[in-house]
Parts: structure tokens; sequence; C-alpha cells
């Protein structure tokens, strides 16, 4: 078995709810959790700050203001059978890859422009 063959056993297969995600989409990423013996499915909006790395490594992380204008990043791997479904709900424009700029920002500065 030569080491192509050897990378394609190993890899994860890919998550058909997640789609084209880009920097300064707001996104709703629903994900399985698992409490005790039940499981259910949390809702987790806001925008994405980056996608990075692909194939089985490959993932992107979302950050959104969660109660008294505290900020919350999660990174969630674009592979991981956990999430059900990515909505995107808008598209903006952005002229990085990487939005490490909107963590200092709150209220009307961290607006994005919407892309039609």
């Amino acid at each position: 078995m030569n080491h192509a063959e050897l990378l394609k056993s190993v890899e994860a297969p890919v998550n058909e709810n997640i789609p084209e995600l880009s920097p300064g989409d707001a996104v709703a990423v629903h994900l399985l959790i698992k409490e005790g013996d039940r499981e259910r499915v949390q809702v987790f909006k806001g925008t994405v700050l980056y996608v990075r790395g692909s194939n089985n490594d490959a993932s992107f992380t979302v950050r959104r203001t969660a109660s008294n204008g505290i900020g919350v990043e999660r990174t969630f791997m674009t592979r991981s059978p956990r999430i059900q479904k990515v909505v995107v709900e808008r598209h903006t424009k952005v002229r990085r890859a990487r939005l490490y700029f909107l963590r200092e920002r709150t209220g009307k500065s961290a607006r994005l422009k919407q892309r039609f």
C-alpha cells in the first residue's frame, strides 16, 4: 500500500450538510450535543472569522456575541459527523481572509456590508 492509499484509508467522509463557506458569512451551525444519555441539536449563530485547511483537517471558526457583550468563538471541524447542517444566512463583502479585527469591535463598528 503506497502513501496516497494509506492517507485515503484514514480520511473522514465529507459532510454533505456543510456548504462552501467564506470569511464574513453569517451562519447558523446546527450541532448534535450529547447530554447524559440523550442527544439534542444546539444552534450556534455567528460570523465566520476564517476557514482553514483542506481535506481531513479542515476547520472553520465562528464568532458570536453572547450575553453582556462577551464574544464567544468556536472552531468546528469541517468533516465532523456531529454537525447536522450549516445554514448560511447572509454573505458579506470582506477584503481579507482572516477577520481577527472583529474581536476588538462591538456594536455598529462590527457590522459587515452584505454581498449580493
